[in-house]
C-alpha cells in the first residue's frame, strides 16, 4: 500500500511539473527563474551591454550587471580579462 501511494506521489509530482513546463507561462515563469539564478552566480548578466560601454574594471562592470563580457562585445577590454580567455569579469572560483 506504500508503495502504491509512492508511485501516486511521484505520478502527481511529474504530472504537475510537466504542465507547468507545457504552458508558454510555465516556461516563461521557469527560464525567468533560471535567468536570476544565472544572475546571482555570476553566469548571467542583468544588464546586455550597450554601445560606449566602459567600465574602469570588472567590479565596476559587475556592479552595472554587464559581466561577464565577451570579446567583442561594447566594454571589453584585455586588460579585464586576466586569463585571456576571450570573456573578461567571468566568475573565478579558485584552483
Amino acid at each position: 500500500m506504500v508503495r502504491l501511494g509512492l508511485i501516486a506521489g511521484a505520478v502527481g509530482l511529474l504530472g504537475g511539473v510537466t504542465s507547468v513546463v507545457v504552458t508558454a507561462e510555465g516556461r516563461a515563469r521557469i527560464a525567468g527563474l533560471v535567468h536570476s539564478v544565472g544572475i546571482r552566480l555570476g553566469l548571467a548578466r542583468a544588464r546586455a551591454p550597450q554601445a560606449g560601454d566602459y567600465w574602469a574594471g570588472c567590479d565596476s562592470a559587475r556592479a552595472a550587471g554587464s559581466a561577464p563580457i565577451y570579446k567583442g562585445e561594447p566594454g571589453y577590454r584585455a586588460e579585464m580579462d586576466g586569463d585571456d580567455d576571450g570573456v573578461a569579469c567571468e566568475p573565478f572560483y579558485g584552483g
